[in-house]
């Protein structure tokens, strides 16, 4: 059997939510994994119709410029959801949005039918805005919450389309033990519920990558006494960007800086989940006034800052944020540093250039010069070398 890259381990639903670990078993070493890295596919867009509406501010210029253009961008768009006497009871949102065009309703000739395109953000509280009966509608805002009208009525132009089937995971080259060992020599089907952990080369625990059931077993051909597993993931699928991070950190934890440097963006992104997974809580906080080093290097994007700031406070690997809401909340401690502290900022222009420089959208990242005043509010002192 070759080194094993992953630790499959027995999974106790009942006893997750005590917070027991006592229950987790070691079910099998795997030598490798099939189908495992796969990205999220892109946000659907889709097509809707603001039955009714009267238009205002932003949506009423929006539709001036795509009378002669076809399409207009709105960006972020939210609907409150009326109550009969025109009280939100409920908001839902649309990002992305593109206005298409309008034309008369076919119910009242004084209002406008708006056709829009856009993306429904995952943490939507509702399938679809569902208005009480007796409301008059919608209410119309913009990110900001500025008034973008009223409309009647909500449709989607085209139902959406069912998620396609995603192949089980194949777990190769599996030396069983334990419960499930027995399970297999007694022929059981039920093979139970199960966590894949990817694991370094010294076989700690790197971070989770799969969770699911395991349904299926073949002997392997990796070697006698091994067999392939099949496992139907509950969880999402990690990006194809970890595969590369998980090379990174095969050796364990990285001991040499910016190694992270060889990602790309969502490699960086990746490095960060990675890097808060094996972040240690146990660790006593540097005293105020300390003065931390960052190199600036390689701080072509904004995942590379925070990689770069967690290993200028935490060492190579560290963690101190992976967003501007985190870092906040490591500012406040128990995360490796106490503020008030100083920052030496050394080779500062690459970032100067880089961040900050997509166009203006609803989640453009901060530049340059916001992080330097969001660390300066925050007691830290940051010095440009």
């Amino acid at each position: 059997m070759g080194a094993p890259k992953y630790v499959l381990l027995s999974c106790d639903q009942e006893s997750e939510p005590e917070g027991e670990e006592g229950h987790e078993e070691t079910w099998a070493l795997c030598e490798d994994v099939t189908d495992l890295f796969a990205d999220p596919p892109p946000p659907v867009r889709e097509t809707y119709e603001l039955l009714g509406c009267v238009p205002e501010g932003v949506l009423d210029e929006a539709l001036a410029h795509a009378l002669p253009t076809g399409s207009a961008p709105l960006g972020a768009l939210t609907l409150e959801i009326l109550d009969k006497a025109g009280t939100a009871v409920g908001e839902w949102y649309l990002e992305d949005v593109r206005v298409l065009g309008d034309r008369p309703c076919t119910r009242d000739l004084t209002l406008r039918d708006v056709t829009i395109e856009g993306t429904e953000p995952d943490d939507n509280p509702y399938d679809y805005p569902r208005c009480p009966p007796l409301s008059p509608g919608y209410r119309l805002s913009g990110p900001d919450g500025g008034p973008y009208g009223t409309c009647r009525d909500l449709a989607r132009v085209r139902e959406r389309r069912d998620d396609p089937m995603e192949p089980p995971l194949r777990l190769l080259g599996c030396s069983p033990r334990g419960a499930l060992k027995a399970a297999l020599s007694s022929g059981e089907e039920d093979l139970g519920h199960a966590k894949l952990l990817r694991v370094d080369s010294s076989g700690r625990p790197v971070q989770l990558a799969a969770e699911g059931e395991l349904r299926a077993w073949i002997p392997s051909a990796r070697g006698p006494g091994l067999v392939d597993l099949t496992l139907d993931m509950w969880t999402e699928r990690p990006p194809l960007a970890a595969r590369e991070v998980w090379e990174l950190w095969g050796e364990g934890r990285p001991v040499e800086p910016n190694r992270w440097a060889r990602c790309g963006t969502e490699g960086r992104r990746f490095w960060l989940r990675t890097a808060l997974d094996n972040h240690e809580y146990d660790r006593t906080d540097r005293p105020p006034g300390t003065t931390y080093h960052l190199d600036g290097r390689h701080i072509t994007d904004l995942p590379g800052f925070f990689c770069a700031l967690g290993e200028s406070v935490n060492g190579p690997g560290g963690y101190f944020g992976w967003g501007v809401d985190a870092l906040n909340d490591c500012l406040r401690g128990r995360w490796g540093a106490t503020p008030p502290f100083s920052l030496a900022w050394h080779d500062s222009e690459v970032a100067r250039r880089c961040l900050g420089v997509t166009p203006e959208t609803a989640h453009r990242p901060p530049t340059f010069d916001e992080l330097l005043t969001f660390l300066t509010e925050n007691r830290v002192a940051v010095r440009l070398v």
